[in-house]
């Protein structure tokens, strides 16, 4: 067979391949119909003039040493959750905003703490490596009025405790996933939603910021989150790690003393 000869084959060989390809019900390539094209991000306003005030870093007032607490062998542990919020109760005794902020009657519930534990706001303590340097993080709940509860991060530095967050919402739940502490908030003014903000460790604050907020449909009591089925975990986050369960559920407030 000359050279002509022998490319017809094999083209003929090819038509036959493509057509077997193309064939229904043989698992072969189909198309998806058209596709829509990409569009790039387009700037509003480009001339717009820039910002003249620097921006504020957002965890530095979260971060505060805590006075009058030391850890053994950096390990947080070592640290009673309640004494913790005392001495920053007494560090800063009359604090009703910000990160330090409590109510009143709070503060006090706080202080009766050891002669009243069953009144105590401090919760259950939960321990888990936020930061990523393979040590746990105290996380601490503080029960207040009116379903506000008061959510600190603290990290074993140098001896001693250091705040890395402190934030006071209407919460839902607490939720942990990965390395990122996820706290489920009521929308009081969109009925049916409600605000969804996850808190990551930031290296070059030092401290825990909301990296993500969401405002998502409210999921009825004990279903999975939104866009995640019964029984899946986040991608990425891994097996559950033991004795922490992956949901910190937020009971009602207690009375004060």
């Amino acid at each position: 067979m000359g050279p002509r000869g022998v490319h017809a084959a094999v083209g003929a060989l090819g038509v036959l391949a493509l057509a077997g390809c193309g064939s229904a019900g043989t698992g072969g390539l189909e198309s998806a119909g058209p596709t829509s094209p990409a569009v790039g991000p387009v700037r509003l306003w480009p001339d717009l003039p820039p910002a003249t005030n620097p921006p504020i870093d957002y965890g530095e007032s979260d971060i505060q040493r805590v006075p009058g607490i030391r850890v053994t062998g950096g390990d947080v542990r070592s640290a009673d959750a309640v004494e913790v919020v005392r001495a920053e109760v007494r560090a800063r005794p009359d604090a009703r905003s910000g990160a330090d902020g409590l109510y009143e009657e709070t503060a006090r519930a706080v202080e009766a703490c050891v002669r009243a534990p069953a009144a105590c706001p401090v919760m259950r303590p939960y321990y888990r490596d936020l930061t990523g340097d393979g040590r746990e993080e105290l996380i601490v709940g503080i029960r207040m009025p009116e379903q506000q509860v008061a959510v600190r991060v603290y990290r074993a530095e140098e001896g001693g405790l250091t705040r890395i967050m402190s934030t006071v919402d209407q919460v839902i739940s607490v939720e942990l996933a990965g390395r990122d502490l996820i706290m489920r908030v009521g929308s009081a003014g969109i009925p049916g939603y409600e605000y969804r903000t996850a808190w990551s460790w930031d290296e070059r604050q030092g401290s825990m910021l909301p990296t993500r907020d969401e405002i998502v449909r409210a999921r009825p009591p004990g279903g999975p989150p939104e866009g995640r089925p019964p029984g899946s975990r986040p991608s990425g986050a891994g097996p559950a790690p033991s004795p922490v369960p992956p949901a910190l559920p937020v009971p009602p407030p207690e009375e004060a003393p």
